[in-house]
């Protein structure tokens, strides 16, 4: 199990979950925030911070935002994941 951004992150990228990922899991998608699924160590530590309301565990995801889960796993497995970074610690 694993936390997912959903819809709401999208072109927002508050990064205030960023801060308080202990395991720093949270990457810059560019047009949003991705949890590395392999990553996270489901504290849900991020949760309460997004101001936009679009983290949630995997088992909570709404219907309507169901294919986040896979978005989110595919982004780590896709070509775009050679570019992805963790969000430095500076940039928090």
């Amino acid at each position: 199990m694993t936390y997912v951004i959903a819809e709401p992150c999208v072109d927002v990228l508050d990064k205030a979950c960023v801060e308080e990922c202990p395991v720093n899991c949270i990457y810059d998608g560019g047009q949003m925030m991705y949890i590395h699924p392999d990553e996270c160590v489901d504290c849900g530590a991020c949760e309460p911070l997004c101001p936009v309301e679009a983290i949630f565990f995997e088992d909570d995801l709404p219907e309507e935002w169901a294919g986040y889960l896979q978005a989110n796993a595919d982004f780590f497995d896709g070509p775009e994941s050679s570019d992805a970074t963790p969000v430095p610690v500076s940039a928090r």
